[in-house]
């Protein structure tokens, strides 16, 4: 039985969650003296820029705003930073292992933030410098993770798994996060079953515990649709277990398969990530390991978009292009010009559109990888306000992500919402977004918001930023530098200067 430790703690000692000149956004060996700059270019950010702010976190206060003055043409090259949504199953990853790992190109986002003082939470020995988190979970105490702290994004929940498989039990709160839909936890409470887990859900809190008093056992289990975050719990939760496990119809985006290698890495037998069946063969426990955080996909889509909304033309590195395909795709069939430079670097232009042809306008229905990424569709849906014609957005993974529709509409988009599908009505002579004051409701139609920003005439205000801070590494920074004008607006009490 685990000893009891104070909760919230971080035994570590010399980290702070929220101390974030920790990180920067370079890849790992990089100069740390030196901003990353791709191929051989000119640096990508002046050095003043890859530090955030030293503000101790504040800039995620729900007082912020952005300030955006259209019509913007951007122009330039940005840095991609590491995958959020990576980061955060593999920082959960690391309960699975004894000794340290070491995850390097961690982004410096709230979320990845709240990942760090979870784990904290339980005594789990934290160090970070510079673009590399060093994380000893050998002193974890607890298998009570800080509600609080898993109750602000959905992420947290995926400490389930490991900590049933490496303790044999588990308490930890509902999730939260955004509010784009039911999103429910039975996937990960039946998988868990699968594998020999007695599991109840007691006072908001989920309770699992081996059935045999031990530890997991490997099991059967289908899941009923392909959900990331319910793969990775119970890939996660299967490295450990006694015995084969099989689980099917799982998701195959490229942040499972970047956590079956770290897994893989550390000692588990992982097979067929990427493919519809994982074959896990459980081992009695697994090693830290190292781990580079790959280039967050969606943020490079979110930056492709970008160009193409405001007829631009910006060059970003580092990048996967596989992750991407079916972007590159409709962004191509609309007009764009996509040229890859190298291994990890594209170029997205849309400048001849502005000039001649308009862009033309597509039709998007989401759906798992390698499908079209929900977290792209909100801001996709601006890029078709501005294109001609009308194109059609079908939603079929989250039920409630027509939100940022509403706020569009404010900017003067002409958009029909019914049910999970949006018809959107594309330019002509008499239309075009303005600028207004809207509110950010979740992370990418937050995000959306900003994209419309910068392709409006005149000033867009944008409220709710918290939510945009979530999943984007120094956003207003990395569009200054491409010629934006974007301004933060502090609450009074917490201004600083940039």
């Amino acid at each position: 039985m685990l000893g009891a430790t104070s909760k919230g703690k971080a035994v570590g000692g010399n980290f702070h969650p929220m101390a974030a000149s920790f990180w920067c956004n370079q890849p790992i060996g990089s100069d740390p003296e030196r901003p990353f700059t791709g191929s051989g270019r000119e640096p990508l950010l002046p050095p003043h820029l890859l530090q955030p702010p030293q503000n101790n976190g504040h800039h995620h206060h729900h007082n912020n705003k952005l300030i955006i003055t259209g019509p913007s043409r951007l122009s330039g090259h940005v840095p991609i930073s590491g995958s959020k949504n990576s980061a955060l199953s593999i920082l959960a990853a690391t309960l699975c292992c004894s000794g340290t790992s070491k995850i390097s190109n961690v982004p410096n986002l709230s979320d990845t933030r709240t990942m760090v003082s979870i784990l904290s939470s339980m005594g789990a020995e934290i160090e970070a410098s510079d673009s590399e988190i060093l994380i000893n979970t050998d002193g974890v105490g607890t298998v009570e993770p800080d509600s609080e702290e898993i109750r602000k994004f959905r992420g947290g929940f995926f400490v389930i798994g490991p900590l049933v498989a490496r303790f044999g039990e588990a308490v930890v709160a509902l999730p939260g996060g955004c509010d784009i839909g039911a999103r429910p936890v039975d996937l990960y409470v039946r998988g868990l079953r699968a594998l020999g887990a007695v599991v109840e859900l007691r006072d908001g809190k989920v309770h699992a515990k081996a059935a045999n008093g031990r530890g997991l056992v490997g099991g059967r289990f289908q899941l009923q649709f392909p959900s990331v975050g319910a793969t990775e719990t119970l890939m996660m939760a299967a490295c450990l277990a006694d015995g084969v496990t099989l689980l099917s119809n799982v998701a195959k985006e490229p942040e499972v398969v970047g956590l079956a290698q770290f897994l893989n890495d550390c000692g588990a037998c992982i097979e067929g990530a990427g493919s519809d069946k994982l074959v896990i063969k459980g081992k009695s426990w697994l090693h830290g390991s190292r781990c580079i955080i790959a280039p967050d996909r969606i943020e490079a889509g979110t930056f492709m978009l970008a160009a193409a909304i405001t007829r631009s033309c910006i060059l970003m590195s580092p990048v996967i292009p596989s992750h991407m395909s079916c972007l590159v795709d409709k962004l191509k069939a609309a007009g764009c010009k996509i040229r890859q430079w190298s291994h990890d670097t594209l170029e997205v232009s849309a400048i001849s559109a502005d000039v001649g042809e308009s862009l033309k306008g597509f039709d998007v229905k989401t759906g798992p990888f390698p499908g079209f990424p929900t977290d792209i569709q909100p801001q996709t849906m601006v890029l078709l306000t501005t294109c001609n014609g009308t194109s059609s957005v079908e939603e079929s993974i989250f039920e409630n992500r027509m939100g940022h529709a509403s706020e569009l509409l404010k900017l003067g988009a002409r958009i029909k919402v019914c049910g999970s599908t949006a018809l959107v009505y594309g330019k002509d002579k008499r239309s075009g977004l303005c600028g207004s004051c809207v509110v950010a409701k979740d992370l990418r139609g937050g995000m959306s918001l900003v994209l419309a920003g910068l392709a409006a005439e005149g000033t867009t205000e944008i409220s709710g930023v918290q939510h945009i801070d979530r999943g984007y590494h120094n956003l207003d920074l990395k569009l200054k530098f491409l010629g934006a004008d974007v301004k933060r607006l502090m609450a009074p009490h917490l201004a600083f200067p940039l």
